[in-house]
């Protein structure tokens, strides 16, 4: 009775809101939950307590002990002890294994933190010091043509750069996709001697300096062939940039098309060709993808070979195909060189719009092929959708329309023969 009793003054004592934890008829105690967190208290304890020693004790050798005073030696010492400390913290509780796998995650980590941050100030520093020229509406619809060095921000502007590099971005495009998608596809579908002669020379162009591209479209295109410098030449410069660096992506990414989807279109009886076409290609559509937006980022802000093969002009000349062609990154180059504040303030200017203009064709492509092999738009879901809602009314009305073997038979119609064929007679 006081058993029972004691019982049920613990539940009555018991919020209605939780629920009581059942006891163990063998007196053991609650299973503990175990924690699948990534990150423990531990960890974050040991990366605390190794900054704020690294800190310390980088600041007692550059104050008191060694008469150092740079920056960027305190920063390396203490990210070193840092490190050090880190080990030696994870050490007390885990094993080797861990120990180095905690260390080896604090140096990825750290320099993916570094490289964020270097591309951060790039981008903020370029946008603060041409922020005095991008709020002024005639610094995108106006050219240079008028526009002096000692002139304010208010006048003259860098079309005549943005649409230079447009139209030759969108000329070497032109040429350098359809070029290297072949040649990847030459690359993975053709094997041979051949095939490894080309791969070795594009991994060597892969490495080719944008003067070299320059001189040589300037050699044969200008010097030989007698062509003005213009837009088009520049674009044969950049296609030349472009080519490798595309042909080398694509051929990897083609290669990790998995053979099994070529060998059930051979299965089918489709040709090699007919299955690169509807197979290989679609199929790596994303990879191709990223493989054109990193040869346009190799070609969109180069420099030295516009300056050889399409000159220098501060007038907008939207003819590709004659006449000099100014580009963003050249515009760039010639602003900044300028001891004037205001060129240099639309100099910086230039090159946010450049990286706004990279930024924008990155979207765009990756809004053209970042779905999946097989993945559809939501229009043709919809045209999907629709075309079922359709088969499905049209077969319903065809059941509708049969005879039924235990009801009567449904109206022949108008212009059907009234008398339906019987029984045969026997004999």
């Amino acid at each position: 009775m006081t058993s029972d009793l004691l019982h049920h003054e613990r539940a009555a004592a018991v919020p209605a809101t939780v629920r009581p934890v059942p006891e163990d008829p063998e007196g053991r105690a609650p299973e503990a939950r175990r924690s699948t967190s990534a990150v423990r208290a531990s960890d974050l304890l040991a990366l605390a307590g190794a900054a704020v020693g690294a800190l310390a004790l980088t600041t007692l050798l550059f104050v008191w002990v060694a008469p150092f005073d740079t920056v960027l030696g305190f920063v390396v010492v203490a990210y070193l002890l840092f490190v050090g400390l880190y080990a030696v913290l994870v050490s007390l509780d885990e094993t080797g294994p861990a120990v180095r796998d905690r260390v080896a995650a604090v140096l990825w980590q750290s320099l993916a933190a570094l490289l964020l941050s270097a591309l951060v100030l790039v981008v903020g520093y370029t946008l603060w010091r041409g922020r005095s020229a991008l709020v002024h509406l005639n610094f995108l619809t106006e050219d240079m043509s008028s526009t002096g060095p000692l002139q304010p921000l208010s006048d003259g502007g860098v079309l005549h750069a943005i649409v230079g590099t447009l139209e030759q971005i969108a000329l070497a495009l032109v040429v350098t996709v359809p070029l290297g998608l072949a040649c990847a596809v030459f690359l993975n579908e053709v094997p041979g001697r051949y095939a490894r002669f080309v791969r070795t020379v594009v991994e060597a162009m892969t490495a080719l300096p944008s003067i070299v591209a320059g001189l040589f479209v300037y050699a044969t295109v200008i010097l030989v062939l007698g062509l003005d410098k213009s837009g088009a030449a520049a674009s044969l410069a950049l296609g030349v940039m472009m080519l490798p660096i595309v042909i080398r992506a694509a051929d990897v990414v083609i290669r990790l098309v998995p053979s099994s989807l070529r060998e059930a279109s051979y299965a089918l009886g489709a040709s090699q060709w007919r299955t690169v076409w509807t197979v290989v290609l679609p199929t790596s559509r994303s990879g191709l993808t990223t493989a054109v937006i990193l040869g346009t980022a190799r070609g969109i802000g180069e420099t030295s070979p516009v300056l050889l093969t399409s000159g220098a002009t501060a007038e907008l000349n939207a003819n590709a195909l004659s006449g000099p062609q100014v580009s963003l990154p050249l515009a760039t180059f010639q602003l900044v060189s300028s001891p004037q504040p205001s060129l240099i303030a639309r100099g910086f200017g230039s090159a946010a719009l450049l990286m706004a203009l990279v930024l924008l064709l990155f979207v765009v492509a990756r809004v053209i092929g970042g779905r999946a092999p097989g993945e559809l738009t939501r229009g043709q879901r919809h045209r999907r959708v629709l075309a079922s809602r359709r088969d499905a009314a049209r077969m319903a009305a065809r059941a509708r329309s049969r005879p039924r073997p235990d009801g009567p038979s449904p109206d022949p119609g108008p212009g059907a023969d009234p008398v339906a064929p019987g029984p045969m007679p026997p004999g």
